[in-house]
């Protein structure tokens, strides 16, 4: 589990395809202090296993339906990744809980700047709207942010962004075009699944009417 409260801004300084995995290494130096092989650690929020340490230099394999999922598959060496290591107990809960199951992609489609903030707008994939609502949570390449506009007509949302986001996250370098890997809010998912499956039962529909 993982909090999208993202630790720093990681340099990718290998990239491997092959045999259909993808396997990345990342300069995490002080970040993987204590780390051991077979732990888990969020790149732009996906939850990835480290299967190598050496110093500060740790590997990553990515299997390919989390390459297509994801903007992992743009990452070459160069890039920089958002970097959380997994949530201990005792730690302080600053964002949100997330798992680090990506749920897809989406595409900045427009930027409003005022001043050293911005609202940042993304065009989703009509199948995640239902789950994306004013001031519900959201993570954005694992940062946990707040939605601050929803636009349903034209399925994008919006999130503002202070300086302090736009310097320690990948965010701080998105343009109009840029993928952002996204994490609904799970609770959130959960109960509009389930008010969905309870009203497709004609004899529930039938007293929600009757009430």
């Amino acid at each position: 589990m993982f909090t999208g409260i993202v630790q720093d801004l990681c340099e990718v300084v290998h990239v491997d395809d092959r045999d259909g995995v993808r396997r990345l290494e990342v300069l995490l130096g002080d970040h993987a202090d204590g780390l051991e092989s077979g732990a888990s650690v969020a790149n732009n929020g996906v939850c990835l296993t480290a299967s190598h340490i050496d110093g500060g230099r740790v590997r990553f394999d990515v299997i390919s339906e989390t390459v297509q999922l994801t903007n992992l598959r743009d990452v070459e060496v160069g890039s920089r990744v958002n970097i959380e290591r997994s949530l201990k107990f005792g730690d302080e809960l600053g964002g949100h809980i997330l798992s680090g199951h990506v749920s897809g992609t989406m595409t900045v489609s427009r930027i409003e700047v005022d001043g050293a903030n911005r609202t940042m707008w993304f065009s989703v994939a009509p199948d995640h709207m239902p789950y994306l609502m004013w001031k519900g949570w959201i993570a954005i390449d694992g940062a946990s942010l707040t939605i601050s506009r929803v636009e349903r007509a034209t399925n994008e949302i919006a999130v503002s962004l202070i300086p302090e986001t736009l310097e320690r996250t990948t965010l701080g370098g998105f343009d109009v075009g840029s993928i952002a890997n996204l994490e609904v809010d799970a609770q959130t998912q959960t109960i509009v699944n389930t008010v969905r499956e309870t009203l497709k039962d004609p004899n529930m529909r039938e007293l929600l009417q009757q009430g």
